[in-house]
């Protein structure tokens, strides 16, 4: 049996794989040398070459035939595999490059949670599969301090309309659409469910609201449409989550003002009115919009036209 020398260099190129393996499919020479489209002398110099470099022989030859050793047998699956590997290498970077693969981090406030966040990701598993997203539910002063550390991607908010959040970053941004605030009340309130509402018994109760800081133009919209209407909101209570906010309402705590979408958000001992005719015209509203860091990544690129595109 012919001596081989031992292992000297690792990398091997995939030429020489791929050679091996159509000769251990067809265990023919010159069949292998006909799908690989070259002579059977260079293929016969190459798996001498591929045996030399590995140390041990991989086919056993005779006139009249060609099999496998153990070793070469214990490679043909190996090799499939490495091959297939390889050969989804460039669509991987191209699908990469097209924002159809990645990972996304993206924060959401609550509301979007309720209304249209749940059915926009099912659509996107659908249409791109290979994207992963990591989704953390976070006010939006928390999203500001991690896009500035560079833990976040992109993000949904909540603002005042026309008043998107302040930062010193370099954060691009998509209204995702603006809804009025609607009125969270206790529903033991012996007024809640009148056909009309009177202007001065809503004005008149404890207000739950979240902290300005962590939507402060919101917040501002919110105290003054109490002043223009000569009245000072008695703050019962803050709550950083609009699910606590609703909670706080069914325990009798005052009243809320809260987005439309929080709605879908059902709560015994709550009921969910506009507000008095009267009180409309100049009501406070509130605006979603998608924020995210600049230069956007290629997932982020494929996920902002992806919510354009939907909405």
């Amino acid at each position: 049996m012919r001596e081989t020398a031992p292992l000297r260099d690792p990398a091997i190129e995939l030429r020489l794989w791929r050679q091996f393996l159509v000769l251990a499919e067809t265990l023919h020479f010159g069949r292998a040398a006909q799908q690989l489209a070259m002579t059977q002398p260079p293929l016969t110099q190459a798996v001498q070459q591929l045996e030399q470099r590995l140390g041990v022989p991989l086919f056993a030859r005779s006139r009249r035939s060609v099999a496998l050793t153990p070793p070469g047998a214990a490679l043909v699956e190996p090799v499939r595999a490495l091959l297939r590997q390889a050969a989804a290498l460039a669509p991987l970077a191209r699908d990469a490059h097209a924002g159809e693969t990645g990972r996304l981090q993206l924060g959401f406030v609550s509301t979007v949670g309720f209304d249209r966040l749940p059915g926009w990701l099912r659509r996107l598993r659908e249409l791109h599969p290979g994207m992963s997203i990591e989704l953390r539910e976070a006010t939006t002063d928390v999203q500001l301090a991690a896009f500035a550390q560079e833990t976040l991607d992109a993000g949904f908010v909540l603002h005042a309309p026309g008043r998107p959040p302040e930062s010193p970053l370099s954060l691009e941004r998509l209204s995702i659409g603006v809804e009025p605030l609607v009125l969270a009340l206790p529903a033991a309130l012996p007024w809640a469910a009148a056909r009309r509402l009177k202007v001065a018994e809503v004005l008149a109760q404890p207000l739950v609201i979240f902290p300005r800081e962590i939507a402060p133009s919101l917040y501002d919209a919110v105290l003054a449409f109490y002043h223009r209407h000569g009245a000072t909101p008695v703050i019962a209570q803050q709550a950083i989550q609009m699910q606590t906010i609703v909670n706080l309402v069914s325990a009798g705590l005052g009243l809320a003002l809260v987005p439309h979408a929080v709605t879908l958000l059902q709560r015994p001992g709550v009921a969910y009115r506009p507000l008095p005719a009267a009180l409309r015209p100049d009501a406070p509203q509130c605006e979603t919009s998608l924020l995210w860091r600049v230069p956007a990544t290629p997932a982020v690129a494929r996920f902002v036209a992806f919510v354009r595109e939907h909405l």
